[in-house]
């Protein structure tokens, strides 16, 4: 029987919740949502609607299974969830529906992005706050530079983006940075190493062992990786985290 960590923050969640002042009776929509880290973490706050979307039916299939051992297993904050096959491109929610938006590791894989984040925007209501996260500009370089397969693999990258590209794509569908931060400095070595040896190769003992590490972090969080990550991050990170508003 699979089983993952009952609880948001034992997954590998990229947005930092504490910013955004989440309060019940929030709707929140984590639009490309894979197996529901994001969905879970925003379930666990009092009170509110998590919906995840994606258009991959395995990824909503495990999403599912993840909530449903959260129910069983973990304090959810009295709220409730959902999910929806949905194309980030063509969502279909209505104007204005939701209080929070997460597109966390999307952007970088859908080739008509502007659109994508034209339909992100329309959905969240003014006034509110949307989350992008992207991989870094430079980590991402080495890792194409390092292999082809990596980004021409069907459903890969399509392209990097460097900060004030993003930035400014976002705003100029109607909304506003006011924070940026750079995470998971702990896993940009790991996906350099995997880009060296071949992405796909699944017997090179440095990257299971560096992947075993990375596992037993996300599930322990011991203090001490924690503050080395957050050293690194500004120097280091793997992502990029922009929180904007809606004008």
């Amino acid at each position: 029987k699979k089983r993952w960590p009952p609880t948001g923050r034992s997954l590998m969640v990229t947005v930092e919740f504490d910013r955004l002042a989440v309060k019940p009776g929030f709707k929140i929509l984590d639009i490309g949502c894979g197996s529901g880290r994001h969905t879970c973490a925003a379930y666990q706050c009092r009170n509110v609607t998590a919906i995840g979307a994606d258009l991959n039916f395995k990824d909503l299939t495990e999403a599912g299974e993840r909530l449903k051992l959260h129910d069983r297993l973990s304090a959810h904050g009295g709220g409730i969830w959902g999910l929806s096959a949905a194309d980030v491109t063509c969502l279909p929610f209505k104007n204005d529906e939701f209080d929070l938006v997460i597109c966390s590791e999307v952007l970088e894989h859908i080739v008509e992005h502007q659109v994508a984040i034209e339909e992100i925007v329309r959905v969240l209501k003014p006034g509110c706050n949307l989350v992008i996260s992207v991989p870094r500009y430079w980590p991402e370089r080495i890792c194409w530079a390092l292999s082809q397969d990596y980004h021409s693999t069907p459903g890969g990258h399509v392209r990097i983006f460097k900060k004030s590209d993003l930035i400014a794509d976002l705003e100029n569908y109607g909304v506003e940075k006011w924070a940026v931060h750079f995470a998971h400095s702990l896993h940009t070595p790991f996906w350099w190493l995997k880009c060296l040896v071949g992405p796909n190769r699944n017997d090179s003992v440095p990257v299971n062992l560096y992947h075993r590490f990375l596992t037993w972090d996300i599930m322990k969080q011991p203090r001490a990786t924690r503050f080395l990550e957050n050293l690194l991050n500004p120097i280091l990170g793997k992502s990029i985290v922009v929180y904007l508003r809606k004008e």
